[in-house]
């Protein structure tokens, strides 16, 4: 172990020494080592003891979070609850208010409808009888086309409507139907003036013929013809009414020709003014229905002035006794003011002893039995 290995730095250095070195190197060595690694392992344990703590604190961390956000959930949860419930009962309530409109609107609609319908049925039913209308006034113009091609019929149709004129504006003892004259001959009607014993002659008939075929012409050469007809019937009828109807010191001084349509009497009066002033100058006068109408009237009022006229004395007798009648209301509404008057102190009186009566029963409701005594008379009240 004396053995010298070798020198350092000129010392001799043996081999003792050299392992006692080595060993003392490796010992430090090892310390070192071992301190390293203790230092190591402590640091890694402070390391893992400062990750767990973090990892403590972050679970921690965790758990708290976690538990914030279970109470926000449950919150939450809640107030979803909530919401759905307060949603619920919105859409309920919009879905019952929904539903009565749509039923009030159903309603509506139906009551709508069914008064739509109704008036509809009424409608249709208006049409029917309409319809029935048409069908029966096509019916009667078929009727009076029939009528007025015959000319006996339409003579009777002239002479009905006529008479329903006549019947309607005067009274039966002014008029006669098929009037015979002095010289056999019967105008269709015959009006008695108030007064005036000769009757106004009316004749019914009038050629429609003439007037249908003028109005029919479908040339000009067919309406000269018809034209030249028409003014010939005219002039004859109305020569003839003259003839047969005016009979001087009988009958009144003209006669009527009754012109049964008012279109056919504008056309005679529009294209035949010379064959109206002939029967001016003859004495007769052609008049349409609503002239006849006027002619009836005038009648009538001329009647009526005739009546007053004749019963003047008693209506003069009348008005003195309305006159007579309305002195003796006068007196009895003046002794009528006078009763009410009467009247009006009697009820005064009642009342004064209506109020002495409440009086004396407020005294007995209240035990006051003793009476006061009347300022004036010096009497119990």
């Amino acid at each position: 172990m004396s053995d010298v290995l070798f020198s350092l730095a000129g010392h001799p250095v043996p081999m003792g020494e050299a392992l006692a070195a080595i060993l003392a190197v490796g010992l430090a060595l090892l310390a070192a080592g071992l301190w390293r690694g203790a230092t190591a392992r402590a640091t890694r344990a402070a390391e893992e003891a400062l990750r767990a703590q973090e990892f403590d604190r972050r679970m921690r961390d965790l758990a708290r979070i976690q538990h914030e956000t279970a109470g926000r959930v449950q919150s939450l949860a809640e107030v979803l609850s909530q919401r759905q419930s307060e949603l619920a009962r919105a859409v309920a309530e919009r879905l019952d208010a929904t539903s009565y409109r749509i039923g009030e609107s159903m309603s509506a609609s139906a009551r709508a409808t069914h008064e739509s319908l109704t008036r509809i049925a009424e409608r249709l039913v208006m049409v029917e009888k309409a319809e029935r209308s048409l069908s029966d006034l096509s019916a009667q113009v078929v009727s009076l086309r029939d009528t007025l091609a015959n000319k006996q019929a339409r003579g009777a149709f002239g002479q009905a409507r006529m008479e329903a004129l006549i019947s309607d504006g005067l009274p039966k003892d002014s008029f006669a139907f098929q009037y015979t004259l002095s010289n056999g001959r019967r105008p269709d009607c015959a009006i008695f003036l108030p007064g005036d014993a000769r009757p106004l002659a009316i004749d019914a008939k009038f050629p429609l013929e003439s007037v249908t075929a003028f109005r029919e012409a479908p040339t000009a050469e067919a309406r000269k013809v018809a034209t030249a007809r028409l003014k010939a019937d005219l002039m004859k009828h109305v020569n003839d009414v003259a003839e047969r109807y005016l009979l001087p010191g009988e009958t009144q001084d003209i006669a009527l020709i009754f012109v049964p349509s008012e279109s056919v009497y504008g056309e005679i009066q529009e294209h035949f003014d010379a064959v109206v002033q002939a029967a001016f100058r003859a004495r007769v006068v052609l008049v349409s229905p609503t002239l006849l109408m006027l002619a009836v009237q005038l009648v009538q009022a001329i009647a009526k002035d005739a009546r007053m006229r004749a019963e003047s004395d008693h209506i003069r007798a009348e008005v003195g006794a309305l006159v007579e009648d309305v002195a003796r209301l006068r007196e009895r509404v003046g002794e009528l003011s006078r009763h009410f008057g009467q009247v009006g102190d009697d009820v005064a009186k009642v009342l004064i002893s209506a109020d002495k009566i409440a009086k004396r029963g407020m005294r007995l409701e209240q035990l006051e039995f003793t009476a006061p005594l009347h300022p004036e008379s010096g009497q119990n009240v």
